[in-house]
């Protein structure tokens, strides 16, 4: 496995601990040897993207040097990247957009790869088959909406974005043709008015499966996909087998029942690639992508971040600087 170390400029993004959501299943990943063990892995590192300079580079890298400017978005089972050193394979790492600063690409690589596996890994929307459809975005104001309505709406796609009506302004300057705000009513009534969609990526979950599908075309290869899934809950809950079991007859029973009606029904999940970071890369030097900051945080005020990350409802992302230099 290609390897690369210290990235200097960080930025935190997801709050993970060893026993609470998701543990079963990280844990597993993490050493299959140590499953049933009580042991705990604290003092656990927080944070998924990082945006810095390689300090060194493993035996096997070749595509990277020492002093090159990258960024990544290392995976939830890896320790995290709110620290001075972060050691990453090096088929997680791309080189940074020139265009961005540090703090500016540390707000992308969680949220672009996740909003890429949704989109084009198991949505199949692409640069060449994107254009002119109808895509709908559930859940549009946070980090992976932001993204999202951006990625589709290059690809020259009709973007209708949900959120709140305080981020509609957000919405329209990242090219959503049309905002619905949720709050204003009945939302699957607002939706239900508008044209059928060809695709829906959904932010959201809860009740909004019930109803989300109805507003697809039927019979023409639409797809509705959700970052919202019960898979890592099925396993903290029922354990590894049955946990697993559980969601493959969930999502086995769910894809039949939809097809039957004519749309397609996905899960997604987030997925760390290099590759796909080089093309996300070449979006935001092109000018297509920008990256939605809601707050910069200094590293000694963590804690505070991450108060605020529990409290919902961000404007894209919150940036740690674990130094100065931007």
């Amino acid at each position: 496995m290609r390897q690369i170390g210290f990235l200097k400029h960080l930025k935190g993004h997801t709050c993970l601990n060893t026993g609470g959501y998701g543990a079963t299943a990280l844990n597993m990943k993490r050493d299959p040897l140590k499953l049933n063990s009580v042991e705990n892995e604290f003092p656990l590192t927080l944070g998924r993207d990082v945006s810095g300079v390689v300090m060194e580079c493993g035996l096997s890298v070749s595509y990277f040097k020492p002093g090159d400017e990258v960024w990544a978005a290392i995976p939830p089972w890896k320790q995290g990247t709110l620290s001075e050193f972060v050691v990453a394979s090096g088929n997680e790492v791309s080189f940074k957009p020139k265009c961005l600063s540090h703090t500016e690409a540390a707000a992308l690589p969680y949220v672009g790869l996740t909003a890429w596996s949704a989109i084009n890994k198991v949505g199949g929307l692409n640069q060449k088959n994107c254009g002119g459809k109808r895509v709908l975005i559930l859940g549009a104001s946070g980090g992976v909406g932001t993204f999202a309505v951006q990625l589709v709406k290059a690809w020259g796609a009709h973007v209708t974005a949900v959120c709140s009506n305080d981020a509609s302004a957000l919405m329209k300057e990242l090219g959503a043709d049309e905002v619905i705000d949720y709050k204003s009513g009945n939302l699957e009534e607002q939706l239900k008015t508008l044209p059928l969609f060809d695709f829906i990526l959904d932010n959201v979950g809860g009740s909004t499966e019930k109803w989300a599908l109805d507003l697809l075309k039927k019979w023409s290869g639409a797809t509705y996909v959700t970052l919202v899934t019960p898979f890592l809950i099925n396993v903290d809950r029922l354990g590894v087998a049955d946990g697993m079991l559980r969601t493959g007859i969930t999502i086995s029973s769910k894809t039949v029942k939809h097809l039957c009606k004519g749309v397609h029904y996905r899960w997604a999940f987030f997925m760390p690639s290099g590759p796909c970071l080089d093309e996300i890369a070449e979006l935001v030097d092109s000018g297509k992508i920008q990256p939605v900051i809601d707050q910069v945080f200094s590293f000694s005020e963590v804690p505070k971040a991450f108060l605020k990350l529990e409290g919902g409802h961000a404007r894209g992302k919150t940036v740690i600087n674990v130094i100065n230099k931007k």
